[in-house]
This record gives structure tokens, C-alpha cells and sequence, in this order.
């Protein structure tokens, strides 16, 4: 009887820390650079024979919070922005499952489901995901003491086309297109890019790419998006994960921004596996190591955590 009413109050307390997780919308008011949404535009979420959630249509951005218990709290926070071409986002591979493995060592991480580029909702479909980046950091710096957060300890993540918003916050945080009455640096303080598209210039990931800016993208559209050229001395510290055989998003991505952190003098850290693929979320099926313990150490090293 005693070890059903342990069980018992494990699910309940297990449920308890489910409901815990809210998501909140991350603008307060009218969307920036936002059209009306049409009636017929609904967000969509399906789940693929994978297991993978893919949401598409997302006109209503919003973070998904995830705390880590009060004993294990390091301060530290991550927002995370799933991958999918600029055309879905993988919202549970790429994002609620790195969200509590970031829990299990004591990070804070909200999940970021923000718009993908479209110009039926957006007036410049390009801008539409950074904004929400921007918006999504600029709430959680503004929020840090709510959350038992260290203000100067907030990362951006992403994951693919997910990691080329992330990289695009990284470099271009001074290019603020929100609101911030409060003056509030939109600066992340750490950034790690996981299989990330980096560059519009050089070994670009076409599908992204034509999401992102369309077919007929100017090339000072494309420059500004071609984040490895943007790095300078003032980009924060960074983490990337690439495979060499990855045939969807070259390797070159995360080798062109590293080459340029270093260039600049700042500190990088690349992993490179010999296989894997795309797509591999936290588990490279090609190898026994995890490239999260990896993170994990390269954030005590820099005193993230």
C-alpha cells in the first residue's frame, strides 16, 4: 500500500512539473512587420511515422519554458530554435528534447516556435524569424529574475535553418527590429549551432535559402544573411556540431564560421564527426559519442555553467 502511494505521488508530481512547462506569446500586442492573417491560415502540426513533430504555418510565435528544479539551477539559459528548411520546425526533436536534457544539468531553455518566412503574413518575409529571435531574447533578458536566471548568462541555439537564425542573432543583434524601450542588449552571451546553414553565399543550403529570401534574392539580401562574414570581434563565444558527410547542409557551413571566430580572435569550438548525416537532433546514430557532453564541458570551460 505504501509503495502505491509512492508511485502514486511520483506521477502526480511527474504531472505536476508536465503542467509546469507553459508557453507564452512572446509579443505583447501587434506582431511587427506583420500583415492580417488570412482566415483561412491555420498552423498545422503533424507527427511523421519518426516520431518527429514537424509545425508549419506558424503566424503566433511563442517559447515554450522549460526550468530545471530549483536545486539544480545553474543560472544559465538557452533559446532554442528548431530546424526545417525555413518551411516546418522539428518542434519536439529539435527542440522540447534538447529542452530537458538542458534541464537535466541545471539550464534554463525556452523553445522558441517562431514565424516561418511568408509573405501572405509578413511585409518582409526575411526579417519575420529574426525579429522573433530578437523578441524571444529581449523577454527573457527582460524576465530573468522570474525565471532564476543570470541575465548575462543567456544563449541562442539552433539546430539547421534553426542554427542559421541563431548564427543570424549572433552577428546581427545591434540590427534591432523590436521594440525595446528598456535599451536591453539583444546580444546572446553564448550561441551553439548545431548542422547549422550558415552562409546564402557559399555552399548554401538552397531550400533555406529560397524560403528565407525567395528565388530572386538580391545579392545584398544575400551578403546580410551570409553570416560567416559577419562575425567580429565582439560575436560571442561558440559551439558548433557538423558531420562530414552531411549532403543536405555542407560541412563548409560550420567551417566558414568557425574560420571567421578565429580570424577575428574570438573563441570557437568545432566538433566534426565522420558520419552522421543530417538531421541527427541529439543522437548520431554513427558513433558512440554524444556531442552534449561535449557542449556540456565547452560551457564549464567558459564558465556558462
Amino acid at each position: 500500500m505504501r509503495y502505491l502511494i509512492v508511485l502514486l505521488m511520483t506521477g502526480l508530481f511527474t504531472a505536476n512539473s508536465a503542467m509546469a512547462q507553459e508557453s507564452i506569446l512572446i509579443y505583447p500586442g501587434a506582431i511587427p512587420g506583420s500583415k492580417p492573417v488570412p482566415s483561412d491560415y491555420k498552423e498545422l502540426s503533424e507527427t511523421g511515422k519518426d516520431g518527429i513533430i514537424r509545425v508549419s504555418k506558424v503566424s503566433v510565435p511563442t517559447l515554450k519554458v522549460f526550468l530545471p528544479s530549483k536545486d539544480k539551477a545553474t543560472g544559465a539559459a538557452v533559446i532554442i530554435c528548431p530546424g526545417g528548411g525555413y518551411g516546418i520546425l522539428a518542434i519536439n526533436h529539435e527542440g522540447d528534447h534538447v529542452a530537458k536534457r538542458f534541464n537535466d544539468i541545471g539550464v534554463a531553455a525556452f523553445v522558441l516556435k517562431y514565424r516561418l518566412p511568408d509573405d501572405a503574413i509578413m511585409v518582409d518575409k526575411s526579417f519575420g524569424p529574426l525579429q522573433d529571435a530578437e523578441q524571444a531574447i529581449y523577454l527573457v533578458r527582460k524576465d530573468a529574475a522570474k525565471y532564476n536566471i543570470d541575465p548575462a548568462k543567456i544563449g541562442i541555439m539552433g539546430f539547421s535553418a534553426g542554427g542559421h537564425l541563431a548564427s543570424t542573432l549572433t552577428v546581427h543583434y545591434k540590427d534591432v527590429k523590436v521594440e525595446n524601450k528598456e535599451g536591453l542588449s539583444l546580444r546572446p552571451d553564448f550561441s551553439v549551432l548545431i548542422y547549422p546553414v550558415i552562409s546564402l553565399l557559399e555552399s548554401p543550403h538552397t531550400g533555406s535559402a529560397k524560403n528565407l529570401t525567395g528565388p530572386d534574392a538580391t545579392y545584398a539580401q544575400k551578403e546580410y544573411f551570409s553570416n560567416e562574414r559577419h562575425v567580429d570581434a565582439e560575436t560571442p563565444v561558440t559551439f558548433l556540431v557538423h558531420a562530414n558527410d552531411d549532403q543536405s547542409v555542407p560541412v563548409e557551413n560550420s567551417i566558414s564560421f568557425n574560420r571567421a571566430m578565429v580570424k577575428a580572435g574570438n573563441k570557437a569550438e568545432l566538433h566534426l564527426y565522420q558520419a552522421g548525416g543530417h538531421g541527427f537532433g541529439l543522437n548520431n546514430k554513427t558513433t558512440q559519442d554524444q556531442w552534449f557532453d561535449r557542449l556540456v564541458n565547452w560551457m564549464k570551460a567558459n564558465k556558462i555553467i
